[in-house]
């Protein structure tokens, strides 16, 4: 288990939510609400949900302590209808608690971007950034991407989520077919010191999941994960599925921690 209880500010799961009814969403949480940190609307997928459905699955969650926020290409859209402060009022009175702040689609400049933040944090939503681009062909520098994050975080931002999509393939820091680019990781470590606690990998596959756990540990952050998946992810993270436990056990063995022919003693 994380270190911590809820409200956690490292070791975050970030549910990323397709369109679930709220008997499913019942059903989650009786299972998995002690893990779940943060509740992503994808997408655009709020706006296809009737307003009262809507806001009754935002006080369930929030009864539950878990941050909800709509997809940052929402707010994407807004910003081409220069509708920002309306979109961050309307987000605030339908009973979301944050905001995800992209560019992964429009080409926002960063002095918007810092008024995005300061309109957020004005109108009493958590800003949580993401940083990195949707299309393959348009993928930012490791160094860019650090920059960001440090000037969002200066900014006010309360998590930076680092894009991965929800294929996890060809953006961020995976490539086409889904594999860590760990040269990328360490550049990021290098650039971001003690910050990068402050990020949300985007990592919808489980070999992305068990790359960020075995490299930072139980407590570090992850997005896109999908709802029903809750305790499988909370499962690496504690070694109890053979992709982390396999590791654990060599490790033990390797340094004579654990002696498979040792048996166990009658008493205590």
């Amino acid at each position: 288990m994380p270190a911590c209880a809820k409200p956690r500010k490292t070791g975050c799961t970030m549910v990323m939510d397709v369109g679930k009814g709220l008997f499913e969403t019942q059903s989650i949480l009786e299972m998995s609400e002690a893990y779940i940190d943060h509740w992503k609307f994808a997408f655009g997928t709020s706006v296809f949900v009737e307003k009262t459905r809507l806001q009754e699955k935002l006080r369930l969650l929030a009864e539950h302590n878990i941050l909800t926020f709509p997809g940052g290409t929402l707010l994407e859209v807004a910003m081409l209808k220069m509708h920002c402060r309306v979109y961050m009022t309307h987000a605030k009175e339908l009973g979301f608690q944050a905001v995800e702040i992209s560019d992964g689609t429009l080409p926002i400049p960063r002095f918007r971007r810092r008024r995005i933040i300061e309109c957020a944090l004005n109108t009493g939503l958590i800003p949580i950034t993401e940083v990195g681009k949707k299309d393959p062909k348009r993928q930012p520098t490791v160094d860019q991407l650090a920059d960001e994050i440090l000037q969002d975080l200066e900014w006010g931002a309360a998590w930076v989520i680092l894009e991965g999509r929800e294929c996890g393939q060809g953006v961020g820091v995976f490539d086409d077919a889904g594999n860590v680019e760990g040269f990328e990781v360490e550049r990021l470590v290098e650039l971001l010191g003690s910050r990068i606690d402050a990020l949300i990998w985007e990592a919808p596959l489980k070999a992305q999941q068990v790359y960020f756990i075995e490299k930072f540990g139980v407590n570090v952050g992850l997005g896109n994960i999908s709802p029903d998946q809750i305790l499988a992810v909370e499962a690496l993270r504690n070694g109890l599925r053979f992709d982390t436990l396999n590791r654990v056990s060599e490790k033990l063995l390797r340094t004579g921690f654990w002696d498979p022919n040792a048996v166990e003693q009658d008493k205590p």
